[in-house]
């Protein structure tokens, strides 16, 4: 390659600070509601505060912020300066206030290093991620479209590192370059492999659905071809970069006994999702969606499959859909929708699954989950959107949100009612009534829209993020002992952080603060609305008294998770058995109790 004719556009002077200063912002407001700074009030002027930070080397921050709801700020990005000796510093200013944590706050020097890249590579995808369209243009995209358009984790500042890409991965693979892709198919042995799939499904119906009879015959010849017999093997869709960073090297024993197969590309077109290993068919929506292991480490984790989460997603999806089969008031008061995960393939590696406490990221590495497809769950004149989508605020200033609003033909205040209705009733009612919680953040929530109002949610990523109450309930009691084994048990204060932290902290606190920053609603209004709703259904179902006091979720303070101090200074880059869980920091005040609370 000649190196001239790399794809440089997007990187200039303007787009590099601006996107410096967008991350900076973040950061410092990220991480002083986790409390890794403290900086001083210098003024306040009504709402917004003047606040200044400076680390041992006498680099000062010196920016304005709002104080918001559940301890949190919200930072004006165009008031920050960094100055040393009072020059103002120019070059990766969010790179700098790295190197100032990293000396100060026992962050190793190991962490720091890895860390600076995860920052430079988030920096890069931002620069593309300043082309975006407007607004206006979103608001009727297609949802597989719509996700290339996203910024990424609204809360860890890191959020897209993606370690394992190259630039020439990135700007192949990532989500928002939206590139069409071809998935690749190996075959795969059944001696090293397990199938497993809802009741109703089998390995050939899941095939005849997803290739073409031209596709299974020239699969079939090539196996043929090498005197191998075609039952004795599993068709697995595997990603191109997989496959040449992980596969080809560690499975080298498999490919050269011919366990290993490949076989070439399927004929239909995907999108990757904002999880970089989500796929959606865009040649035929009604297909599966796929997953598939991508060992690239982004946000907290390596993206790959967990072999005993995967064997046991279609048994996960059963019970969760049972559920809600059976309870009238999920099927046709909320009418929730599930997008079952009703077929997965998983291969072991021969040396990494025996290795006693070897490195989680090498039991992940090959399997796939088929998961339906949203636009078969969607009705008549519905639109489907990612949860996420509601924090996307264009580079001209305009929240995606706020066009919602405006062609909805509601007020502000009538649009978050409708959207609190939409999302809450039916997560509560898993959690009181089945002591079973989804992780609601904003990529596992999808919300409806019909008309551009809120209707109703469809929730995935069941097997992944499912999790139950460790309370002897009578509705638990049904479940498999495979099932408890692999489901992990929370405490009630546990479990309720599942929607406290991963839905209201981690999602409507910044809703909240682009309500109000472009549409006026207050966030006593706004969390407001949240309260009440919780009241609404707790006044639907008094006989689940007990468990609204054991779920508090209007309790006056939550325990902190801190996702940036998780990687930061709690676990750093160590290669662990198990993936890395969300770290505590002290308490925060609660929203929903502040709210509550009756000024005489």
């Amino acid at each position: 390659m000649n190196i001239v004719k790399t794809e440089l556009s997007t990187f200039t002077k303007q787009s590099w600070e601006k996107a410096n200063q967008q991350l900076l912002a973040k950061m410092l407001q990220e991480f002083m509601y986790e409390q890794i700074i403290e900086p001083k009030e210098i003024k306040k002027q009504s709402d917004v505060t003047t606040y200044q930070w400076k680390d041992q080397k006498g680099v000062t921050y010196t920016y304005q912020a709002k104080e918001k709801l559940f301890d949190s700020f919200y930072v004006f990005a165009d008031t920050i300066q960094v100055t040393s000796e009072g020059q103002e510093i120019g070059l990766s200013k969010a790179l700098q206030l790295l190197i100032g944590l990293s000396e100060e706050k026992g962050m190793t020097s190991s962490t720091a290093g890895h860390l600076a890249k995860e920052y430079y590579h988030t920096l890069v995808a931002d620069l593309y991620l300043q082309n975006e369209k407007s607004v206006d243009e979103l608001v009727e995209m297609d949802y597989a479209e719509l996700e290339g358009e996203m910024t990424g984790h609204p809360w860890i500042t890191y959020n897209k590192g993606r370690i394992g890409f190259g630039y020439d991965d990135y700007v192949r693979f990532a989500p928002e370059q939206k590139n069409y892709i071809q998935l690749s198919w190996i075959a795969v042995s059944k001696q090293i492999s397990s199938f497993h799939s809802i009741d109703t499904l089998s390995f050939d119906k899941v095939m005849k659905q997803e290739l073409s009879e031209n596709s299974l015959r020239l699969f079939a010849n090539q196996l043929n071809e090498r005197q191998l017999i075609v039952s004795d093997y599993y068709y697995i869709p595997i990603h191109e970069w997989q496959w040449m960073n992980v596969i080809v090297p560690l499975y080298a024993e498999y490919i050269s006994n011919d366990l290993i197969v490949p076989l070439g590309e399927s004929e239909d077109q995907y999108l990757p999702q904002q999880s970089i290993r989500t796929f959606v068919n865009t040649t035929h929506r009604e297909k599966y969606h796929v997953k598939l292991p991508m060992s690239i480490l982004n946000t907290l984790v390596y993206r790959g499959l967990p072999s005993e989460r995967t064997i046991i997603a279609p048994q996960v999806t059963e019970h969760i859909k049972g559920i809600r089969n059976q309870d009238s008031f999920l099927k046709d008061t909320c009418k929730i929708g599930l997008l079952g995960e009703v077929a997965t393939l998983n291969v072991n590696h021969p040396t990494f699954s025996i290795i006693k406490n070897a490195p989680y990221q090498y039991l992940e590495m090959l399997g796939v989950v088929w998961r339906e497809s949203i636009y078969e769950e969607l009705e008549e004149g519905e639109q489907a959107i990612t949860l996420a989508a509601l924090l996307h605020v264009d580079h001209s200033g305009k929240s995606l949100v706020s066009t919602y609003i405006r062609k909805a033909g509601l007020t502000p205040k009538e649009w978050v009612e409708s959207l609190m209705n939409a999302v809450l009733p039916p997560l509560l009612h898993y959690l009181y009534q089945y002591g079973t919680v989804f992780s609601p953040h904003g990529q596992n929530t999808v919300l409806v829209l019909k008309n551009y109002k809120p209707v109703r949610i469809i929730m995935k990523d069941f097997v992944d993020d499912v999790n139950i109450s460790d309370q002897p309930f009578t509705e638990l009691r049904s479940l498999s002992e495979e099932l408890k084994t692999v489901l992990r048990s929370e405490e009630p204060e546990g479990l309720t952080q599942f929607i406290l932290t991963g839905l209201f902290i981690c999602h409507f606190r910044y809703l909240a603060t682009i309500l109000e920053e472009n549409e006026g609603v207050t966030e006593q209004v706004f969390w407001s609305s949240v309260r009440n709703e919780i009241l609404r259904y707790q006044s639907q179902f008094p006989q689940l008294r007990e468990r609204f006091k054991l779920f508090d979720l209007l309790r006056p303070t939550v325990t902190k998770l801190t996702l940036n101090r998780n990687r930061m200074f709690d676990y750093g880059y160590e290669d662990d058995v198990d993936r890395p869980h969300a770290s505590e920091y002290g308490k925060v005040r609660n929203a929903l109790h502040e709210v509550g609370i009756v000024v005489k």
